[in-house]
Order: C-alpha cells, then structure tokens, then sequence
C-alpha cells in the first residue's frame, strides 16, 4: 500500500535526537547551532509511529559528548512505545548495553567506543549479536569522534573492513557535512565506503528529497535516517516511504 513499509523495504528511520532531555536537530554536529523541536522527545517518537515508523533511531546526544548514558531514562520511555528502537550516543559501558538491552531496545548503536576501545566492541558484539551497529560519522572520508567534537585523520573506507572483521554486522554512515544541512547526502562518498563492507550499511546526514531516498535505495543502502526534513515538513513519511519502495524494485530489476 502506497505510504506505508513494504517487504523486504529497507529500513525508514525518524531521527529523535536528544539533548537536556528535549528533542532537538543539529547543524553538522555543531552543539552551538541546536533548533529544539519538542520538549518532550517522546512525543515526536509518537506521532513517527503513528505516521507508520517501523522502527526508530534515537541518539543521546549529551551521552555522545559526555561518554556515558545521560538520557537514558527518556530512551527508556521512547522504546516502551511498542516499536523497534535504535539507541546511539555515549554507550561505552557493559552496563549501559544491558540496560538498554533489558529496557527492549532492538539495536544498540557504538559509535566512539568501537575505534577507542577494541575490547569493549568485542564484548558487545559477544553480547548483542547482530543488535550491535557501528556508527562510522565522517567529515570528508574522516571518521569523528566523541559526538563528532573531535577529528580524527583514519579514513572510514579503512575503518569499517576491519570492524566487519571483527563481527560487526551492520554500520551507520553519517555524512557530517551534509547532515542538518537538506542538501542531499554525499551519495557518491556514501558508495565508496558501502563497497568497503560487505554487511549493511545505512546512510544518514542531509536526506531531505524522495529522490534521494530512491537513489540510496537503488544503490543498495540497507536503510536511511531521517531528521530535519521530517520535522520541518518538507518530507513526509509516506512519501519516504514510497521513494524507498521505488528503489528497492529498481535494485532487484
């Protein structure tokens, strides 16, 4: 049905990022250029589910910065609405894994902690399995770290082989240049480090047309995030999904 998840669609991703426990978007990352979109985070992660999300990315963004869990509590709130939640920022710790774990979070999000701390990423992916996602977030093929504050020189094409060998079943790839900006993913850079990996790869930063959807789609990305277009009402989640559709009968023709 037109507007709605198909089989075998890729994954249709509202974005609820969270910040002082209010549901915020951010320009390339920058903390200092924040729009506040609702003070309630939950309340955005309702009207994504009754819109037709299948499934919801959530990032604390205070717990990317700070290197631990700062919202947890909200996240918790968030996953309790029913439908499949993936929780980014600040996961560092055992701990904070399983607790989201227990709370139902369907996948857990490492970011920073997979290029700093190999142990921990190893006990995570021993933990989570196939739940466990790597976010590789990337200015200009650089991976960032520490909520993107902090720039790296290893190159995400580098990086995420040796992640994949090491167990780690799907990736994120946030283009940070494009990302708040509704100029379009880097779809070409998006390409590159997808051919890099032979696991899924879902693409974020700047989607903010159908036809990007469809094109990332076709070009065989496993899923999109979709933040400030959604919340500025220049796409819809039906027409989101319907670009998604398109792509996917396009890849399999």
């Amino acid at each position: 049905m037109s507007g709605s998840p198909a089989p075998n669609m890729i994954d249709v991703l509202p974005a609820i990022d969270i910040r002082g426990g209010r549901c915020v978007r951010l320009v390339q990352g920058d903390y200092e250029r924040e729009t506040v979109f609702d003070d309630d985070p939950t309340a955005p992660a309702r009207r994504w589910i009754d819109a037709g999300a299948e499934m919801l990315h959530v990032i604390d963004l205070d717990g990317a910065r700070e290197g631990r869990a700062a919202n947890a509590e909200i996240v918790e709130q968030i996953a309790a609405l029913g439908k499949p939640v993936q929780v980014g920022g600040g996961i560092r710790t055992l701990d904070t894994v399983r607790r989201y774990l227990d709370s139902g979070v369907a996948r857990i999000i490492v970011g920073t902690a997979a290029v700093t701390d190999r142990q921990f990423l190893g006990d995570a992916i021993e933990l989570c399995g196939a739940a466990l996602t790597v976010s590789v977030d990337a200015r200009g093929g650089r991976v960032a770290l520490n909520g993107w504050t902090e720039a790296s020189e290893l190159p995400a094409v580098a990086l995420m082989p040796q992640l994949e060998g090491l167990g780690v079943r799907r990736f994120i790839y946030t283009d940070i240049a494009s990302d708040g900006m509704l100029g379009g993913h880097d779809e070409a850079e998006f390409a590159r480090v997808a051919a890099a990996t032979r696991v899924p790869v879902i693409a974020a930063g700047g989607i903010a047309h159908p036809m990007q959807i469809r094109r990332l789609a076709a070009n065989g990305a496993a899923g999109v995030v979709l933040g400030r277009a959604l919340y500025d009402g220049r796409l819809s989640l039906a027409d989101a999904f319907d670009a998604a559709a398109a792509g996917m009968r396009e890849r399999t023709c």
